[in-house]
């Protein structure tokens, strides 16, 4: 996708921040380049809808979690639901009575979320276990594992709580740049190592203390002012093991071994939306819609498609033989891994993709900005 726009549309003051709206930047492209012609559905795939659902309009950086048998989910109007995978049927609803910045988290018994009001909520199912007020907005959804709830703010702000106290455990704060993406940033855990996106770097710290134990530095800040200057890791990442890839917003992609903290390739892109991996690729979108692939080993392009371009596209999934990507209209792509041909395509509705597809046990789940949530298997 190709994101041209005026600062001043898309710059908002956030406490001590700025925060740079990217979502908006890519809706607001009507004039922008025309996206590339689909031509006839190739239908090399057999997949049908099985199930849909509504949770209601969907207007923050969504996180989408899984278990083999269930998602959660949440609407911006305040609503948690979580969904039996293979039916659609609701297994639970709560409501946390205020509008949602980012979520949702969820190791399969705790979920938490964060309201527009910087309020960090806590529940075991669809109960509300504690909720406790943080010190800055949040734009990335929360991180529930080993009975704690991890939580990165847009003031760089790094927090542990007990999941069943809401106690703060430990706190590690960055000193803040000037600049921050509105969108989901790097958040998740390696074993015992907490991997954080702040800034440019991947950050590996100890889980238990919050105490760096590593930082990598995938991009750094150039430029003369700070709109030129500013560099942020964005979500979703590859994984493989102890190896992490992610993206730096328009300036490059790498990976990392989460263990030792050591770069093992970088290079310069561009683009907004997240990473997937499998065991041989990366795979990534660029800002024009360019389908990309990297050889997971040393960083080496693998392929690329123009088929997608300017069609303005979540980050991808990595699902059997495809590359699952969703776009701007509504449609879901299957592209082929090994050379990003197309497989493949479906429509949910047309409102568009609010976050990436993904996939629980044997089901692919996507969801809409209308609140739109639908269900695919194989035929």
């Amino acid at each position: 996708m190709t994101i041209h726009f005026s600062v001043s549309r898309f710059l908002q003051v956030g406490l001590s921040a700025f925060l740079v709206s990217v979502l908006g930047a890519c809706a607001s492209g009507s004039s922008g380049p025309k996206p590339a012609d689909l031509g006839a559905n190739p239908a090399l795939l057999g997949v049908k809808t099985v199930w849909t659902s509504q949770i209601g309009k969907v207007d923050f950086p969504l996180s989408v979690h899984t278990t083999a048998a269930t998602i959660t989910v949440a609407g911006s109007a305040g609503v948690v639901t979580s969904m039996d995978s293979r039916t659609g049927a609701v297994l639970w609803r709560n409501n946390v009575g205020a509008p949602i910045a980012a979520g949702v988290g969820s190791d399969g018994r705790f979920s938490a979320v964060v309201t527009r009001g910087n309020e960090l909520v806590t529940m075991e199912g669809e109960r509300e276990l504690w909720r406790s007020r943080l010190s800055s907005q949040v734009f990335t959804a929360p991180l529930v594992a080993g009975e704690r709830v991890f939580v990165l703010g847009a003031d760089r702000e790094v927090s542990a709580f007990d999941a069943r106290t809401g106690k703060k455990l430990w706190a590690n704060q960055r000193p803040g740049e000037a600049l921050v993406l509105r969108q989901s940033g790097v958040l998740l855990a390696v074993n015992n190592v907490l991997v954080v996106g702040l800034s440019g770097r991947l950050v590996g710290l100890n889980s238990l203390s919050g105490n760096v134990l590593w930082d990598a530095p995938l991009a750094t800040p150039r430029g003369t002012n700070d709109i030129e200057r500013l560099v942020d890791l964005v979500a979703g990442v590859g994984r493989e093991s102890s190896v992490v890839c992610a993206r730096a917003f328009q300036a490059a992609v790498g990976c990392v071994n989460a263990e030792r903290g050591n770069i093992l390739w970088k290079h310069p892109a561009s683009g907004s939306v997240g990473l997937h991996a499998d065991d041989k690729q990366v795979y990534g979108v660029e800002e024009d819609g360019k389908l990309m692939a990297w050889r997971l080993v040393d960083g080496v392009e693998a392929w690329s498609s123009d088929r997608l371009r300017y069609r303005q596209l979540t980050g991808p999934l990595v699902l059997g033989r495809s590359v699952v990507v969703g776009d701007s209209s509504g449609m879901l792509h299957f592209m082929s891994r090994t050379d990003g041909s197309p497989l493949t395509r479906l429509n949910t509705d047309t409102s568009g993709a609010a976050s990436t597809p993904v996939v629980a046990g044997t089901t692919l789940v996507a969801v809409t900005r209308d609140g739109g949530v639908f269900g695919f298997q194989p035929d």
